[in-house]
């Protein structure tokens, strides 16, 4: 069993790390198969704006455009560099933010997507899933189908639609929480209940948006699940044994429904992603999502490389520990 278990490992590890190099190389590509060629788009924005005129100076800033972007060299030796310079932890400057690296503003800004995606995502998850059980398993009760209503009301509603209405609602009709940001304005950073009473307050509406939507798609996932596995005869049989709703429920019913909804978490993850990077620019939330919104109106080609290959990452490292933590749900797994 744990020679098989250790292959399950193994296998897992080895898709990660296989989905990173191809992600990451289709990252390196399509910029360079893009029609659009940054270092002539930042020429053009900035003779338009009169900053160059001497064919030489144009020249030179094409030359020094091309360094820095790391276009230069032969495909084959851009690719190696690329790698390279990831491996280090060097992205080159950030065009926008020039000097600072492209690794500095990622590692400013990673920490409140990590933070607001990985609170949203088991909140959802748990929340959802707990909902859709109970009211599959009592569907012929009223407040069930109250509960479904809302729930296929919030499943197909996109998070930046979601994060709108209630940024209306909850920061202008209602000015109850901030209209953006993550920290009050001139509030000092320290282990203190004033500072993460701030940070809870301008993160309570992005997490809300992402919540909503969640716990509506997870209910109606395991709603259907659930009410599948209440007619099958193991669930019959313990009802007509005597056990109790309780047992049956948790024990019978939602630890079987729970198996394709872990499954599930794992694809989902880069969907929520999405839905954070959307929410985070409609708050003006400093995470990954707000900073590839800024570098694509930049035309930093740095930056928006550096944040594409972050989020591949991170989603395949969540992804992977989904894997990893399956066993634990299924033993069925460590004999296979």
């Amino acid at each position: 069993m744990g020679k098989s278990f250790l292959t399950y490992v193994i296998q897992r590890i080895a898709q990660c790390l296989l989905v990173v190099i191809i992600g990451i190389t289709i990252t390196f590509l399509i910029p360079r198969f893009s029609p659009t060629d940054p270092v002539e788009a930042v020429v053009n924005r900035a003779m338009m704006m009169g900053q160059f005129s001497h064919p030489d100076a144009v020249e030179m800033m094409k030359d020094a455009l091309t360094k820095l972007y790391g276009l230069d060299g032969t495909l084959g030796q851009q690719y190696v560099r690329f790698w390279r310079g990831l491996l280090s932890g060097d992205l080159g400057p950030s065009l926008s933010s020039f000097p600072k690296p492209v690794m500095s503003l990622i590692r400013g800004s990673l920490p409140w997507t990590g933070a607001l995606l990985l609170t949203t995502a088991i909140i959802a998850w748990v929340t959802g899933n707990m909902l859709g059980a109970l009211a599959g398993y009592y569907a012929d009760k009223r407040w069930s189908h109250v509960l479904s209503i809302i729930a296929m009301s919030l499943h197909p509603i996109p998070y930046y639609i979601m994060a709108f209405v209630l940024l209306v609602l909850l920061a202008y009709v209602i000015p109850v929480f901030p209209l953006g940001g993550a920290v009050a304005i001139g509030l000092k950073p320290g282990f203190n209940w004033i500072y993460i009473s701030s940070i809870l307050r301008h993160a309570f509406l992005p997490a809300l948006s992402l919540v909503l939507v969640g716990i509506g798609g997870w209910f109606v996932g395991m709603r259907a699940l659930v009410t599948n596995i209440v007619s099958e005869d193991y669930v019959t049989y313990a009802e007509y044994a005597g056990v109790p709703n309780r047992t049956i429920m948790y024990q019978y019913v939602m630890k079987n429904a729970l198996l394709p909804q872990i499954t599930g978490l794992a694809m989902q993850l880069g969907l929520i992603f999405n839905g954070a990077l959307i929410t985070e620019y409609v708050f003006n939330y400093p995470g990954l999502g707000y900073l590839a919104y800024s570098a694509i109106f930049a035309g930093d080609y740095s930056l928006i490389m550096g944040v594409a290959v972050f989020s591949i990452i991170g989603v395949s490292l969540a992804v992977l520990l989904v894997d990893l933590a399956y066993p634990l749900f299924d033993p069925r797994v460590k004999h296979q």
